[in-house]
């Protein structure tokens, strides 16, 4: 079946959580991020990553760079909207394709405290639950696959069918007013150049919300198993108290997961809220002064593609913390009333711990939350009321 696993798994199959981020490093892979561990394939396969960073990575925003210096009287208002959008938006890519390359072990052994994590996922509503966020986070995956991708291919056959490229990359050795065959074969480069950053964009962006996701699982799971304490008659009060020392481990163990992944979400998060406001303003003068309705629709793409980038993993930051709340609640009004001073004990540890929020910061200065993003957001509305006010759409007409 196509996409198999954007569907949940039946139970009689084994899943595990690190089975959420399977598409994820697939395109790892295929971008040159994986590299076999030995062997001549080693090497050939580290020539592929060194080919991608130098073109989707370098070249793309010093190719924009050189073309402003080199044909910026030849734009038109609409194109060079269309290509500075774009052209701030790869400076902050580059950045963070550098931050979660460097940093991927990191999220590569996060994935090996999952492991431990699923051990304890034996009951059939917790293995459902696994088998959910398998299928929630890779489908998450796909829906940004195709919107990515299709912004990248919207622009490139509007661009070309409206008779230039899609982004107007310097390039020395085609020159794209030479007739419609070298038109296609310049915008044709600039696109399989700009699908290469795309997709590393999308590596970037969609790691922190597949990462979180499943973590939520896990912190659902603990709540479960917190609001069962104590509540089997059969158990004795050393077995209860052994599990309340599990459910402390577990817990110990998800922090322990957010530690190794929050750094890389803080450089990537920060770099993205630096640059969403700016972006989104520069799209929505394009789309609202100087869009036809072909290059409308793929800047409304972009749109989408740009509040993707941090707005559902800034709602999923606001839901962990809600999580959060929900544990240390689930833990105080847990059967614990009659229990010994041993449990006691231990529990106040406990709930002092969950009562804690995890809590992820970007760059180190402010909390990744909706309001967050909201504030982030609002910026754009700046830039189109700087414009509308000092009528720069009707002056870029005019000339």
């Amino acid at each position: 079946m196509l996409f198999e696993l954007t569907k949940p798994a039946p139970l009689t199959e084994q899943m595990r959580s690190r089975d959420g981020c399977i598409y994820l490093y697939r395109a790892m892979k295929f971008i040159g991020w994986r590299p076999p561990k030995s062997g001549l394939l080693r090497y050939v396969y580290l020539t592929w990553t060194v080919l991608t960073f130098m073109w989707c990575t370098t070249y793309l925003p010093l190719g924009f760079l050189g073309s402003y210096i080199t044909e910026i009287k030849h734009f038109s208002p609409g194109e060079f909207l269309t290509s500075l959008q774009v052209c701030i938006n790869a400076y902050g890519s580059s950045v963070k394709v550098a931050i979660t390359y460097s940093q991927l072990w990191r999220l590569v052994k996060a994935k090996d405290i999952l492991d431990k994590l699923d051990l304890r996922c034996t009951s059939l509503e917790e293995r459902e639950k696994i088998h959910l966020v398998v299928a929630r986070a890779n489908h998450a995956f796909l829906i940004f696959t195709i919107v990515y991708c299709g912004y990248a291919g919207s622009t490139y056959l509007s661009s070309v069918l409206s008779g230039h490229p899609p982004w107007q990359l310097y390039n020395p050795f085609i020159d794209w007013h030479d007739g419609i065959l070298k038109l296609w074969t310049a915008s044709t480069l600039e696109y399989i150049v700009m699908s290469g950053a795309v997709l590393q964009d999308q590596l970037s962006d969609t790691y922190p919300l597949i990462y979180t996701l499943i973590l939520r699982t896990h912190l659902d799971i603990l709540r479960e198993r917190i609001s069962s304490l104590r509540t089997d008659p059969a158990m004795t009060e050393d077995e209860n108290y052994e599990a309340l020392v599990k459910c402390v481990i577990d817990h110990k163990q998800i922090l322990d997961y957010c530690a190794l992944i929050r750094p890389v979400i803080s450089g990537t998060i920060f770099t993205q809220f630096l640059l969403c406001g700016l972006v989104l303003g520069l799209t929505l003068i394009n789309v609202f002064f100087f869009s036809d309705l072909w290059t409308g629709i793929a800047s409304f793409l972009f749109v989408i593609t740009a509040l993707l980038q941090t707005f559902p993993f800034c709602y999923t930051c606001n839901l962990i913390m809600d999580d959060c709340e929900a544990l240390s609640h689930a833990l105080f009004q847990s059967n614990w009333i009659d229990s010994g001073s041993r449990y006691q004990s231990t529990l106040l540890y406990f709930l002092h711990n969950v009562q804690q929020p995890i809590v992820f910061i970007a760059g180190g200065i402010f909390p990744i939350s909706m309001s967050s993003n909201i504030s982030v957001a609002k910026f754009a509305f700046s830039v189109i009321t700087i414009t509308k006010q000092m009528n720069i759409a009707d002056k870029f007409k005019s000339e």
